[in-house]
Order: structure tokens, then sequence, then C-alpha cells
């Protein structure tokens, strides 16, 4: 997990990572990737629960408000405020975008509101992680 904060958490990333946490599970119990269990029986026998996307989000969302609060390079980076061309094409799903949907904000520009306010980040933080993905 080393440099998640800067990953762009696409639906298909999501799925492999989601897809990894259980074989990582499955690793430490010692069960055979033969074994027909599903994910859901790994997760009640292990009594653990999906946390390694939220986890990821939750250091993105912490380091999201470090930067933005600090106003300096990177901040004009996150936010995509520089000069230049817009290049031809569907444009990419950016890191806001999905910081937005995951804070249940639904705009980046409500999103970027929350971030100056630091006492209502901290809270908005642990609410999306305890509602998960």
């Amino acid at each position: 997990m080393y440099g998640c904060e800067a990953w762009t958490i696409s639906k298909q990333i999501q799925n492999k990572l989601e897809a990894t946490e259980m074989w990582f599970l499955k690793r430490m119990l010692r069960i055979p990737w033969t074994a027909k269990k599903t994910n859901e029986r790994v997760l009640n026998d292990a009594n653990k629960r999906r946390s390694l996307v939220r986890t990821i989000r939750k250091r993105q969302a912490t380091f999201l408000g470090h930067v933005m609060r600090r106003g300096k390079l990177e901040h004009l980076v996150t936010t995509g405020k520089f000069e230049g061309k817009i290049s031809r094409g569907r444009q990419r799903r950016k890191k806001m975008d999905g910081m937005a949907t995951w804070l249940g904000t639904g705009k980046v520009l409500d999103t970027l509101a929350a971030v100056k306010d630091r006492d209502l980040w901290k809270d908005m933080i642990p609410d999306a992680y305890k509602q998960g993905t």
C-alpha cells in the first residue's frame, strides 16, 4: 500500500484489490484454491470484513486534506487548475471525482469546500469509512 494516496481507483482496480485481499486471507487461513468456499464464507470464518479498499480511501482522504489545506503546487495539480489545452476524447476519471463519490458529497466543489474546514473534514472521513466503498 506504499504510495496508495496517489492512486486513482476505478471499478476494475477496486475489483482486483478485493480479489487480492481475499487471496491473502485464504492464504493466511491455509485454504487451498481448489476448495469450493465462497468469499462470504471465508470472511465469516475469519471474522473479518473487507477493509483494504476502505483503508486506501481513508489514507487518500487524509492526504487530500493535507495537500489542499497546504495550497502549494500539489493543490494545483490535484484540482487540475493549470494552463494548457484539454486533450481530445473522453476525459479521464480524476482522483477528485472518486473522492467526491466516496465521501458522498456528490460534487468536487463541495468536497473542496469541506476540505477547508478541518473539523468538518475530520468528521467526514470516519463516516465514509464506516459506510464502506
